[in-house]
């Protein structure tokens, strides 16, 4: 029978898609992979909560942008599978994050492959090709953004600057192996671009059709889940700049997101305790020689 450790662990698992990923964190030993245990990725990327509400946040954001919602839109089952779209994401970054080099880089690759079929028309004719340098760096600096903003709002508010542009480089190096290029370099600068809302970005009836599913998802769900599930989706909405909320509607109350973050830290240790054997975890131990 498994503990509650282990059921919590394993649920967590299918979440990610960690359970049953082709991707063996354990080998090759010693192999430190893109960035290695020391790096700011590691640590930014290595709490399963902040990845999570970062990567809704971080989705959010990405579906303002026409040609990117578009490639999801004409060349996914998003609608029909939001929760396989969710856990394919976090098997790529969880793989591109920790596993080895040689597993790392096939990952990038496959996902290029799949980017040179998704291209089209938006309904006005305006072309979008997934291999675009600028989708490609609009969506980065979306992760890069939200995974950041995530990090320091639930797992380490006190992350200092140096590190904080570390991180902030350091992952940019994945967008450049998928072909993007002009990205920022630092935190302060990577803030100012979600200052204010860019001129491509837009809300029509595709974006809130997506953005319906997305925060209905927790409806997967069954009992207590359901209803956590649902707090994580607004707390992920009370990230996002004053800008990208007003396009989603979402005018969250001070006394709102305060019960919602104290819910989120309560279920966050939770999760933390039960985590023994993640993506991070078997990449640590594959770097010490103990896989």
């Amino acid at each position: 029978m498994l503990s509650i450790r282990q059921y919590v662990e394993n649920q967590i698992h299918i979440i990610t898609g960690l359970q049953g990923s082709p991707v063996d964190f354990t080998t090759p030993a010693g192999d430190p992979g893109l960035f290695g245990p020391q790096s700011a990725v590691w640590q930014v990327h290595a709490d399963f909560t902040s990845m999570m509400l970062g990567g809704i946040s971080a989705l959010c954001l990405q579906m303002l942008d026409p040609k990117v919602l578009a490639g999801v839109w004409d060349h996914s089952r998003f609608r029909q599978d939001m929760q396989g779209r969710l856990s394919r994401t976090a098997q790529f970054i969880s793989a591109v994050s920790y596993a080895g080099t040689e597993q790392a880089e096939r990952c990038i690759d496959q996902v290029r492959r799949v980017h040179e079929h998704v291209h089209g028309y938006l309904p006005d004719g305006t072309p979008y090709d997934a291999n675009d340098p600028e989708l490609l760096r609009w969506v980065h600096h979306t992760q890069a953004y939200c995974f950041l903003q995530s990090h320091m709002r639930w797992r380490n508010a006190r992350l200092a600057p140096e590190q904080q542009d570390r991180y902030v480089a350091q992952y940019s190096k994945v967008a450049v192996l998928l072909g993007a290029d002009g990205l920022v370099m630092d935190a302060a600068s990577l803030r100012e671009l979600f200052a204010q809302a860019g001129p491509q970005l837009r809300v029509d009836a595709r974006t809130r059709e997506v953005a319906t599913i997305l925060m209905s998802s927790h409806t997967l769900f069954k009992g207590p889940k359901a209803w956590v599930a649902r707090v994580f989706l607004l707390a992920a909405l009370d990230m996002l700049p004053e800008w990208a909320q007003r396009c989603f509607e979402h005018r969250p109350s001070t006394a709102s997101m305060w019960w919602r973050r104290k819910v989120v830290n309560s279920v966050a240790g939770v999760l933390r305790w039960a985590t023994r054997n993640g993506s991070v975890h078997r990449a640590r131990r594959r770097v010490a020689n103990l896989a």
